[in-house]
């Protein structure tokens, strides 16, 4: 494949933290089929990503999420950028109706376990003619410093159709589990250009191997933390938008240093280190403002 050039502070205790949460939001899927196949499994272990068969949703279902969020992109402030729609489930919990719905936890219990947790959403939304480029990076390396281990399983879920002539996710295959393994080294980029400020050194990654994710809207694509992963811009007549959504094992703990900067929800089974967790039909607008008041980017 030719080669592709795309790629703290304590708590302020004195804001309102969301509340413990200790039972279960939804069953597990012992009693149905597992979502992914034995092969699918195996891939993502093995090449740190995999595009799972079939639609997300259904039909219905989908058309929910998507008239949603053109409600949302329709209010965002016209001086910022569409690609920065950084945990808008926060101040929205709306999206929790789908971000928690078993058809998508359904996909990262067989990667995860039983016992799952909601980290984090990002709306990435490339609009036609200018949309940024992704530099190459790994989730991991943002949030060496939040979770402990570090392990992450995103679904990419495409709402519009996602290729490579519209600025589509590259994924370096085996890269989670070779070379820095996740935490590898930076340098700044051009940030009218990309969408983050910091893309990772071409020593330490291998562009030649990169693979296009290209997915229809209602399919998604999932990944390790720790494989690099980037994309184009987004130069084509066409919208590319992704709605990205991180799930860890229960297992994993958040620093309670940023506990709050960065809020998380049972998704199923237990609370296992009986951690802080968020009500998913709560408003968490003060979150993101805080966010915003230090400056905080956790990818």
């Amino acid at each position: 494949m030719a080669k592709k050039d795309f790629c703290r502070a304590p708590c302020d205790t004195t804001l309102l933290m969301p509340t413990l949460v200790s039972s279960p939001t939804s069953p597990s899927t012992n009693n149905r089929p597992m979502r992914l196949s034995q092969e699918e499994v195996e891939h993502y272990r093995r090449e740190g990503y995999v595009i799972p068969r079939g639609p997300v949703f259904s039909e219905e279902k989908f058309q929910a999420l998507f008239d949603h969020f053109e409600r949302k992109l329709a209010e965002w402030p016209k001086d910022k950028r569409p690609e920065a729609m950084d945990t808008p489930h926060f101040g929205d919990p709306k999206l929790n109706e789908w971000a928690l719905a078993p058809e998508v936890v359904d996909l990262v219990e067989p990667l995860l376990g039983p016992d799952i947790i909601l980290f984090s959403t990002h709306f990435i939304c490339k609009p036609k003619g200018d949309g940024r480029r992704v530099p190459w990076h790994e989730d991991s390396a943002y949030w060496r410093k939040l979770l402990e281990p570090m392990e992450v399983a995103t679904v990419w879920l495409a709402l519009d159709p996602s290729t490579t002539k519209n600025g589509c996710m590259y994924v370096i295959p085996r890269s989670h589990n070779t070379g820095k393994m996740g935490f590898s080294d930076y340098e700044n980029v051009d940030v009218n250009t990309s969408v983050f400020e910091t893309e990772i050194v071409k020593a330490d990654r291998r562009d030649e191997l990169a693979v296009p994710c290209e997915l229809q809207p209602n399919h998604c694509s999932l990944h390790d933390a720790r494989t690099q992963h980037g994309s184009p811009p987004n130069t084509s007549d066409i919208r590319r938008c992704g709605w990205t959504l991180r799930f860890i094992p229960a297992s994993t703990r958040l620093n309670p240093e940023y506990a709050d900067r960065q809020i998380m929800y049972l998704a199923r089974g237990r609370n296992l280190l009986n951690q802080e967790l968020a009500d998913p039909t709560r408003d968490y607008s003060h979150v993101i403002e805080e966010r915003k008041r230090r400056g905080f980017k956790a990818h």
